[in-house]
């Protein structure tokens, strides 16, 4: 019989064969493709001294074509938790050097006890994907094992902050879980997903392309709007994941953390006064808005190369985090399309969950016109955004710059959608349409009647803008609460933000609405 010693020599040999993973051969390759071991990832992301792993000893039961013979340390995946900056934190990464991180029965079920574990505990969750894609000699039980992970991300959602960190090749069944969890990180030039890959789409269809335009990290950051962010390498990924993470409360029963501010929340910017040009076709960086009104000019921003004429970003004010969306004037002039609309729904929701308030900054002159849009259905995506701000019960604070015309108006929630308070500019233009399609509506034959109908179209135009495109006439009807001289903003919002950090406010009982997705 062996002595406890002996047990314990025992132990530590097993621990150090698995944590070998693949082999020194296997590590150095993954190395040498620029990507760190699941085992590294998991030592960076953690508190030092913090990560405790869970199911090390798990094996395949795999008996088919001679998978009983083969050895695959600790399944192909490394699960546990620890701490990240001070908060539990449950998580898994997978291991390219042991069978390329193939998913099957066991490796699924070490993911899904971690993602219990962090529902129960009502934590964040966070994967680390790098994976050949479903272990093929599993047949269906590797099918089975997909569906239980894809289960999981459904029932946690809006419960748990969930991350997922594409980290290598994610193919076929694997996209699905990381599409449904909340944000989506990926490495440029090493990370890929895809539902078929090329060699696949070459032969069904002629189609010849790369991994990296078909599902590389930009190819989904600027075109699918797969993944938020395009990290540089492993290290700015699993540092952008920390950053998100600050942000964010444990569970969607806590408000977000709220961190010491050295910015000061009376702080007014003279800057502002001057940042919306006299012209109404020029346009400015509505980014430099933004950054001059939250703690210390600091945003993350979700989605940033993505439906570019909408801006969704965290930031804090007075040390109390926000979301934030606004139009951006510098592309599309702000108008809002089917990307853009489902960008800000997205985050709208998710902020929503997890009790963020959100503060809507309008410069909106309408929906994008054209076939290709309506054939997309900007309708429906568009409604989605009516929606989103209608169902959202958070504090909700819209602040108008400049335009903010038609139905895009109430889409970047006005006081109709359930504005908390609504702050606008002396600048602010609140109409219906512009003022030169309002006159060719409204006085269209006074202005061909007239002996100079371009003088008269103008004389029209000039009546209709002194009478309607100014914020007074909207706070006359208390659709604005106040109006505001621009360098006021931050103190102003800040404000709000703190008369209204006690609201509650419940919706009507109900299963679920139908969102018109």
């Amino acid at each position: 019989m062996k002595s406890v010693a002996e047990k314990i020599k025992e132990l530590k040999e097993k621990e150090a064969q698995i944590k070998g993973m693949g082999g020194a051969k296997a590590v150095e390759k993954q190395h040498s493709t620029g990507k760190l071991t699941a085992r590294e990832r998991l030592d960076l992301f953690f508190d030092p001294g913090t990560f405790r792993e869970t199911d090390i000893f798990v094996k395949h039961r795999c008996v088919n074509f001679g998978m009983e013979k083969v050895e695959i340390p600790a399944d192909g995946v490394v699960t546990g938790f620890g701490r990240v900056n001070g908060r539990v934190v449950f998580a898994f990464a997978q291991d390219f050097t042991s069978r390329a991180g193939s998913l099957g029965e066991m490796h699924s079920k070490k993911i899904c006890k971690v993602m219990d574990l962090a529902l129960k505990a009502g934590v964040p969750f966070v994967g680390f994907n790098d994976s050949g894609g479903a272990r093929i000699q599993e047949g269906v039980d590797s099918l089975s094992a997909y569906g239980q992970i894809f289960y999981r991300n459904a029932i946690s959602s809006g419960v748990i902050p969930q991350i997922s960190a594409i980290m290598g090749p994610t193919a076929g069944g694997a996209v699905y879980s990381p599409a449904m969890t909340d944000f989506v990180f990926m490495v440029k030039n090493t990370s890929y997903m895809f539902i078929t890959g090329p060699d696949v789409i070459k032969s069904v269809t002629g189609e010849e392309i790369s991994f990296e335009d078909l599902g590389g990290a930009m190819a989904h950051n600027q075109k699918s709007g797969v993944a938020h962010f395009a990290c540089e390498s492993d290290q700015d990924c699993i540092d952008q994941i920390k950053t998100l993470l600050s942000y964010l409360p444990n569970n969607n029963m806590e408000d977000p953390p709220i961190v010491p501010c050295s910015d000061p929340a009376i702080r007014e910017d003279a800057g502002l006064d001057a940042i919306v040009p006299d012209s109404a076709r020029a346009s400015y960086d509505m980014h430099d808005v933004i950054r001059a009104i939250v703690d210390n000019g600091e945003i993350f921003e979700p989605h940033h190369y993505y439906a570019q004429n909408m801006i969704t970003a965290f930031a804090r004010m007075n040390g109390r985090s926000v979301g934030i969306i606004a139009n951006q004037p510098q592309v599309l002039a702000g108008c809002l399309d089917v990307d853009a609309a489902d960008k800000a729904c997205r985050f709208i929701r998710f902020c929503d969950a997890f009790n963020i308030p959100l503060l809507t900054i309008a410069d909106v002159p309408g929906y994008l016109p054209g076939s290709e849009q309506e054939h997309r259905g900007i309708i429906r995506h568009g409604a989605k955004l009516l929606w989103c701000y209608s169902e959202a019960t958070v504090p909700k604070i819209t602040l108008i710059t400049r335009k903010d015309y038609g139905g895009s108006y109430l889409a970047m929630c006005s006081r109709d959608l359930g504005a908390d308070m609504v702050l606008a500019w002396p600048t602010a233009e609140i109409a219906v349409m512009g003022a030169s399609g309002a006159a060719n509506v409204i006085f269209r034959k006074e202005i061909q009647a007239a002996e100079d109908p371009a003088a008269k179209r103008q004389e029209i135009i000039d009546h209709y803008e002194n009478l309607l495109y100014n914020p007074y006439i909207a706070a006359s009807r208390g659709f604005v609460d106040q109006v505001i001289a621009p360098r006021e903003t931050r103190p102003r919002i800040i404000e709000a933000l703190e008369a209204l950090s006690t609201k509650r406010e419940n919706l009507p009982p109900k299963k679920h609405g139908n969102i018109p997705v």
